[in-house]
């Protein structure tokens, strides 16, 4: 700091009139940098603005400058959507004490407009209380709002009714009938934050556009057109800034050249980041090219099918210290993952059949964990590199949050799938020639049932699907007005493994009934199978002849952020509690290998409300639903994901309620353990050669 010179009282007047006529010579020059930022001279205008004590963040000299200080972004990715809004500033004083000072996080789009012009920013969807609460605890904001995300989230972000479009529109790009869409969503979403921009005294210091673009397509218009868009609801004294895969290829399809749009990348963990800052700078205006990784990976994702995924904390550490210890910035992808509830995971497919859902956990690997735990290797090498490279002392690391096993919940069975949906008058089916997608019979989410007629053959019949998205489970009854029979299963069309499945001979007097139960696993959020409907996507052929004639049954289940609506379906799931107990043991019972989905029902007690996980060890495939709420899909017999977590707050005192939709083969005992800690152990076959990008 330039230190002022003395005054005598015999030049008072002199000086009065310098300072009039000269102010800015006498105006505070910046405060040395901290810690290891070199001092550098720093324009005059910024000091200026230091004396009006105006709220700035800006890029000079190749730096950050806060408030006409030098400033180096520790951030991480925390994502308001995958953590209950009661654990927000729980995780954010987590991430605090790892020593971030800035968050980043998506905005996910379908998740704020499940249906067209249906707006939803509450709970979970909350976006301006979480952006209120970083403000609160001095934690600034690094927004992405897309409308592209990525973010391992079902669609990448983008809401599943943009799929019903005719003429199909061109997600991520000019295309016109998409921009006005975006140029809607955007013209809601933006104005309810611009009032926490930092130079209005918020936290929010950059905004994104788009999401690794250069890593998709070359459409500079479109980028172009978001800029534009982003300026008229935010203004210009707002850093923008791109994302891109450290690259001269991506870089140079996903920037936006000169000084309007501040060009960021991302790259492997492993790799020397600084011939890619020093690549970064080429597509920056001179001066304008910090060096950030705005995605610097401190675990990775995991699909079902796969080894859970684990990094080492000792060379996390080193590639961040590698960074911070020649001044660059970067902000952890991710600081806590959180996770997938509800139906919104997404899916990576490099080939249309190389299809992998992802888990619902997103634990991720990261350093505070999916149920906020700080104690491990990764967290504590992580935050003894950022004290080394942070201003002040770092604050005190929080305990872990209590969990509790609430022990063996003896489940029953109380409703047959196909009985709910028989004995359910709201739900109206739709008849088509041929099947229709998922979304085209407004089912966005879960799962739909297709039903059709075919002649009994004496030898059977052989039934093919050549596109099917994700899931098919394939069951045949014979049609007679006498007597009910349940459906038979006979087999299951994976989208991965397309293959023919053979219709046995059910013996019936004249007509069969087949039914086709199929699984929305949660759509691709990356790369060019990014356009992903769900459903039966051709035509259904029965010993190679088309089959006709199709009726589409919606199921409707809770997803995410969704209150408990009227739903005779899933109301048959509950048991009469107070009333006979029709459960028992399927040791003995024919029906244990017929693969039938059905609901299974069970309540516990909780004295204390604490965190929990519900373990599914020895159940097949579903999704579970605690006290109403969607915690998630489960695949133990798969692997890896063993338990679902289940945060306290979805809990209550007294007796709660757990609801699972089994697909196909429940726990002979029919018992769900509520147990106290994770388990990724779960494993029975691998895909081989599968990775993601985010």
């Amino acid at each position: 700091m330039a230190k002022r010179r003395s005054l005598k009282t015999t030049t008072i007047i002199t000086l009065l009139l310098c300072l009039v006529a000269f102010s800015t010579v006498f105006a505070p020059l910046p405060s040395p940098p901290y810690n290891s930022l070199k001092q550098r001279k720093h324009h005059h205008h910024h000091s200026h603005r230091q004396v009006v004590s105006a709220r700035k963040f800006e890029i000079a000299d190749d730096m950050f400058w806060k408030d006409g200080e030098p400033f180096r972004i520790i951030g991480g990715d925390l994502h308001y959507f995958r953590t209950l809004p009661e654990y927000w500033e729980d995780r954010l004083l987590r991430a605090k004490a790892l020593g971030l000072n800035a968050i980043q996080t998506y905005v996910p789009w379908n998740l704020h407009e499940p249906k067209e012009g249906q707006l939803d920013f509450d709970g979970i969807a909350d976006i301006v209380s979480f952006l209120e609460l970083c403000q609160k605890l001095d934690l600034l904001v690094m927004l992405r709002p897309g409308p592209y995300i990525c973010a391992e989230w079902d669609f990448g972000g983008f809401p599943a009714w943009l799929l019903t479009k005719e003429p199909a529109i061109r997600l991520r790009s000019s295309d016109p009938a998409y921009l006005a869409l975006v140029d809607s969503w955007w013209g809601i979403l933006l104005p309810k934050v611009a009032h926490l921009l930092y130079h209005k005294g918020g936290p929010i210091i950059m905004v994104q556009i788009e999401n690794e673009f250069g890593s998709y397509g070359v459409d500079k218009d479109y980028l172009h057109h978001l800029v534009d868009l982003a300026r008229s609801h935010l203004g210009d004294d707002l850093i923008l800034y791109t994302t891109d895969g450290g690259t001269r290829d991506t870089l140079t399809k996903g920037t936006i050249r000169g000084d309007a749009v501040f060009s960021a990348v991302d790259f492997s963990t492993g790799e020397n980041p600084w011939p890619i800052f020093k690549l970064q700078k080429e597509f920056n205006a001179p001066g304008k090219s910090p060096p950030l990784s705005a995605e610097f990976y401190t675990g990775w994702l995991t699909h079902w099918g796969e080894n859970i995924a684990k990094t080492d904390a000792t060379s996390t550490a080193s590639a961040l210290e590698n960074i911070l210890s020649r001044n660059g910035s970067a902000v952890l992808y991710m600081a806590h993952g959180g996770t997938n509830f509800g139906f919104y995971n997404g899916a990576n497919a490099a080939q249309e059949s190389d299809y992998n859902a992802d888990l619902t956990s997103y634990d991720y690997d990261a350093p505070i964990s999916e149920s906020g735990d700080v104690d491990g290797a990764k967290f504590k090498a992580l935050r003894g590199v950022i004290a080394k490279y942070s201003s002040g002392s770092l604050p005190p690391v929080p305990l872990n949050k209590k969990k509790t096993g609430y022990g063996r919940i003896r489940l029953e069975k109380t409703a047959s799938l196909f009985d709910a949906l028989d004995s359910n008058t709201h739900i109206k089916a739709i008849e088509s020639e041929n099947p229709i997608s998922m979304e085209a019979a407004g089912q966005m989410f879960g799962f739909l049932l297709y039903a059709s007629e075919y002649v009994t053959e004496g030898n059977g019949s052989s039934l093919f699907i050549p596109k099917v998205h994700d899931r098919a489970q394939v069951f045949v009854t014979c049609i007679s007005e006498d007597q009910r029979e349940q459906p038979h299963y006979v087999g299951t069309i994976d989208r991965w493994s397309n293959k023919h499945v053979n219709l046995p001979n059910a013996e019936c007097a004249s007509r069969s009934r087949l039914l086709i139960l199929v699984e929305n696993m949660g759509r691709v959020n990356y790369g060019q199978y990014l356009f992903d409907s769900k459903g039966i996507l051709s035509t259904v052929y029965l010993d190679g002849k088309p089959l006709l004639k199709w009726r589409m049954l919606p199921i409707p289940l809770n997803n995410l952020n969704e209150a408990q609506k009227i739903n005779p379906v899933f109301d048959r799931a509950y048991p009469n509690f107070d009333g006979v107990s029709t459960r028992k043991s399927l040791k003995s019972s024919l029906g244990v290998h017929s693969k039938e989905p059905a609901f299974y029902s069970g309540s516990f007690v909780v004295k204390e409300v604490m965190d929990t996980y519900m373990s599914f060890n020895g159940w097949g495939k579903g999704v579970a639903f605690v006290n109403g709420f969607n915690i998630g899909r489960f695949w133990p017999s798969f692997g890896p994901q063993c338990n679902l977590y289940v945060p306290a707050p979805i809990l209550r005192r007294g007796k709660n309620i757990l609801v699972i939709l089994e697909l196909e083969s429940p726990e002979v005992e029919l018992v769900v353990n509520s147990v106290d800690q994770p388990d990724f152990t779960c494993s029975s076959k691998h895909f081989e050669g599968r990775s993601a990008i985010n």
